[in-house]
């Protein structure tokens, strides 16, 4: 469990399994930029009797909010075999959560968490260029705007281009203070 100010970090429950697959089936509430790929609940259920969605190269952790209730969900995964990167992604399942600073957060302990355990030298997000709310996520969290891949992400029955954030083991992170202090306000 990852514990921040404002948001708890977890591994997937048994109980949690009919919450997530009913917010991963509802293409209502993914926004524009969310993929509309949806998993069969057997498939599903089956990656979770095999590995609880947490696995090496790649796993998924429920965001869960102050009142305990599951906001949404952060993953991370290897996007190139060959490169040496995890790629990040992540959704909120209701309006309610939004604002609220929850996928930030998310970001900042998991990133912590992905360069304090795993090999991998960087991490990188991949944003739809429409969705500010992501880029602010991504440039307050320190990522760097490397460019764009074009015609990349097919979504919504189109192809997109897509923006491409890195961060590197070795870029400063922006929620630490001096010689690596964490300056986000102590949980509780």
């Amino acid at each position: 469990m990852l514990a921040g100010a404002s948001v708890t970090l977890r591994q997937v429950r048994d109980a949690d399994v009919d919450v997530l697959y009913d917010a991963h089936a509802d293409i209502r509430n993914r926004g524009p930029y969310f993929p509309l790929g949806v998993m069969s609940q057997t498939e599903f259920r089956g990656e979770f009797a095999q590995h609880g969605f947490w696995q090496k190269a790649e796993g998924m952790l429920v965001i869960e909010s102050p009142e305990g209730e599951i906001a949404g969900h952060i993953e991370f995964f290897r996007p190139v075999s060959y490169w040496d990167a995890f790629e990040l992604s992540y959704q909120l399942y209701a309006d309610q959560h939004a604002g609220r600073g929850f996928v930030t957060e998310a970001v900042q302990l998991l990133v912590d968490y992905l360069f304090a355990t795993k090999k991998e030298h960087r991490i990188h997000l991949v944003i739809v260029p429409e969705n500010s709310a992501s880029r602010r996520i991504a440039e307050k969290c320190g990522f760097v705007p490397e460019g764009t891949v074009r015609g990349a992400f097919f979504n919504d029955g189109r192809n997109q281009d897509v923006l491409l954030y890195s961060l590197l083991r070795t870029d400063p992170r922006p929620w630490h203070g001096p010689a690596g202090a964490d300056v986000r306000a102590p949980s509780t």
